[in-house]
């Protein structure tokens, strides 16, 4: 599978998994400190390619991620959940199977201008997303399905508005929920 765009990692271990699982051209940001070159390279890229940001599906991640999206804007978003990610208790994109890296890649979104509060908590509380004790699990399902990842309530709701996602594919996703999704391992 060639991507188009180049895609964003955080560590050399990440490359190697992410070009074992794709042909693509990546960039590495070796961690949170993100050289200037750096932010420049992705600029780059973002202009003439496109980007998406694959990062790990953990705080650091995130922060890195948050970076990168004010910097430059318009890059795309892929995201794993934790439990593809993870192995003996370290979490990475390094750890993934390439199924799993090209099925997030596949679904990479673009952060859009989205309508205010398309989406609001009662949203969430009515597809028990929120306040019941399977809504983590059923977050991590509906992230997966709509593949923006795992997020805790609040941002997930900043997720689903932020990256455009229309309400009837949220009903599709909500729709497509079964009890495997929400079991416990």
């Amino acid at each position: 599978m060639k991507i188009k765009e180049v895609i964003v990692v955080e560590g050399k271990s990440d490359e190697r998994a992410v070009k074992e699982a794709v042909d693509a051209e990546v960039i590495i940001t070796s961690g949170y400190g993100i050289a200037e070159e750096t932010f420049r390279q992705i600029a780059f890229a973002r202009q003439r390619k496109g980007v998406i940001v694959l990062t790990d599906p953990d705080r650091p991640g995130e922060q890195i991620r948050k970076r990168i999206n004010d910097r430059v804007p318009g890059c795309k978003n892929a995201y794993l959940i934790r439990r593809d990610a993870l192995k003996k208790n370290d979490i990475g994109i390094e750890n993934a199977a390439a199924e799993s890296i090209r099925m997030a890649l596949t679904k990479a979104q673009c952060i859009v201008e989205a309508t205010p509060d398309a989406f609001t908590r009662e949203d969430l509380f009515v597809h028990r997303l929120l306040g019941g004790r399977d809504a983590a699990r059923r977050r991590e399902a509906i992230g997966r399905i709509l593949g923006i990842g795992y997020a805790n309530g609040k941002q997930l709701l900043k997720r689903l508005n932020h990256y455009g996602v229309d309400r009837r594919e949220f009903e599709s996703a909500v729709g497509r929920l079964t009890d495997r999704d929400v079991r416990p391992d």
